[in-house]
């Protein structure tokens, strides 16, 4: 597609391939699976899938940080990040019900891009006193260099499918 998104919505994030999420799920637990992992949190709504497969595999609990905040949220923490394929600003709130410093976090997303939906997600887990202790996606797109924005909280940042370039279709040989 055009503006640098691809499309992966027969698999990813509309019609989901569950043995490519349980697949998914199963290499980022091998990856983190020492770290002693509580809680994955994730952005509603197409993180969820490879969240929860993280989760199940690591026998952790998922979060995932609501676009709209309900009724029901009392005590909760937002924070701000641009959409590229919502074309605006998106609100991600989490209740502090769920995350604490009693926790120990990875952030899992569809796409690592920019990289502001998952720092606005590390933002959540660091104002909770939760200890941040990785990030993984399940695509990379590297020429957006949203890794580096990420580099600044100093855990390890897991891209199973690393994409150098769209056009042509070019990918990063990775080392897992």
């Amino acid at each position: 597609m055009d503006n640098g998104i691809l499309k992966v919505d027969s698999f990813l994030n509309h019609q989901i391939d569950p043995l490519l999420m349980k697949s998914a799920g199963e290499l980022i637990a091998d990856f983190f699976r020492s770290f002693g992992v509580t809680k994955v949190l994730t952005a509603e709504s197409s993180g969820i899938a490879p969240a929860l497969m993280a989760a199940s595999s690591l026998g952790a609990q998922l979060v995932f940080a609501r676009k709209r905040r309900p009724i029901t949220m009392q005590r909760y923490l937002s924070e701000s990040a641009p959409s590229h394929t919502k074309g605006g600003i998106v609100e991600l709130n989490v209740s502090m019900d769920y995350l604490g410093s009693e926790d120990r976090v990875i952030i899992v997303d569809d796409f690592l891009a920019s990289g502001k939906t998952i720092e606005a997600l590390a933002r959540l887990s660091n104002k909770t006193g939760a200890s941040l202790v990785g990030f993984a996606a399940i695509i990379e797109k590297t020429f957006e260099e949203g890794r580096s924005l990420l580099e600044k909280f100093g855990v390890p940042v897991l891209g199973i499918v690393r994409i150098s370039s769209l056009d042509p279709l070019s990918f990063v040989e990775n080392e897992i």
